[in-house]
């Protein structure tokens, strides 16, 4: 026997080689990509702007079941350098102005979502101040104000508050590629910078905005408050759809110009625009229900502004409904047709 195979009776060493075990790198790619993510997250939910919108004290609504956002769109122009200003025909007027309001009510558990909008020329009375257009609360004491005002003529409990101004509904749109409108007849208000023709078609952000802001209709109010719900429902589908939701490069845009355009109520996160968000896909893929405020007339002001009247007796049996998280009546649902438009 040779010396080599004494000192290796069952033949050379083998180099040890470590095994390949593929589960730990797909752990860690996971882990770094969950790390991102929640990098993301953070920083989305730190460029949110936050005011104290919702006041903690005073008379208000019992806290019911389900959850109740009150979405405002302003007039405010910050932000916006002129030239961009110039684009979306916003004019250069300073301050914030409620252009839009809608109550969204998520239930608690099953159910519809339901968006009620609410004109801003409606008529109520406004805490402290007498009775007057529901958009001059915001007015005389900015958004606590107007949830305090909203909260007294509907007996809801606001739960969360989510303000975007002019810029935001432009860039939105633009983020996820245009939205799928179909026009009715001819719009044209220089006003808006909106001319648009009748036909379905893809408007772009400033198109968009036109379309939300426009009074220059028969109904007016009345009618902006259609297109708006409209066009958030158009929004969401597209938002959720696979073009957007799966391109990253239409994907994180949205979510980016979402967070700088937002202005939420100082306890409201991203998470929570999450729930509004996935509500807010259900009411555009149809298993939603949209209304205005039952609608009863028109009048005047002391002063002689044009307001809106509410139905009050359908008004109550909507939002009593809403606090109690129970199904719609389908008779105090208000549409255009329902309103003779």
């Amino acid at each position: 026997m040779t010396y080599a195979q004494r000192q290796h009776p069952y033949g050379p060493p083998q180099h040890y080689r470590p095994r390949r075990r593929p589960g730990r790198k797909i752990l860690a790619v996971i882990a770094v990509f969950l790390l991102v993510l929640v990098g993301f997250l953070v920083y989305v939910d730190f460029s949110l702007k936050r005011e104290d919108a919702i006041p903690t004290d005073g008379e208000r609504p019992a806290d019911g079941p389900g959850t109740n956002w009150l979405l405002v769109g302003s007039d405010s122009r910050e932000g916006l350098d002129s030239e961009r200003q110039a684009e979306l025909g916003t004019g250069d007027t300073a301050g914030r102005r409620t252009d839009t309001m809608m109550l969204v009510h998520v239930p608690a558990a099953g159910g519809k979502p339901t968006m009620v909008s609410l004109p801003r020329d409606s008529y109520v009375s406004i805490p402290g101040q007498g009775k007057d257009k529901l958009n001059s609360a915001f007015a005389h004491g900015g958004s606590q104000l107007l949830v305090k005002t909203i909260e007294a003529n509907t007996g809801l409990r606001v739960d969360h508050y989510a303000e975007v101004g002019l810029g935001g509904f432009a860039d939105m749109t633009d983020a996820v590629g245009g939205v799928d409108l179909c026009v009715k007849e001819p719009m044209q208000d220089p006003k808006a910078n909106l001319d648009l023709q009748p036909g379905c078609q893809t408007l772009t952000g400033p198109q968009a905005l036109g379309y939300v802001r426009t009074r220059a209709t028969a109904r007016g109010d009345l009618d902006r408050v259609e297109r708006q719900r409209e066009f958030l429902s158009a929004l969401s589908e597209r938002a959720s759809s696979p073009e957007v939701f799966l391109n990253p490069l239409r994907l994180f845009p949205l979510i980016l110009n979402t967070s700088s355009t937002f202005l939420v109520n100082r306890d409201d996160h991203v998470w929570h625009l999450g729930g509004l968000a996935f509500a807010m896909n259900g009411i555009a893929s149809g298993d939603g229900i949209t209304t205005t405020v039952p609608f009863g007339g028109f009048g005047e002001t002391d002063a002689g502004g044009s307001v809106v009247k509410w139905d009050k007796q359908k008004a109550q049996t909507l939002f009593e409904a809403l606090a109690s998280d129970s199904p719609v009546p389908p008779e105090v649902i208000t549409t255009a047709e329902s309103m003779g438009g």
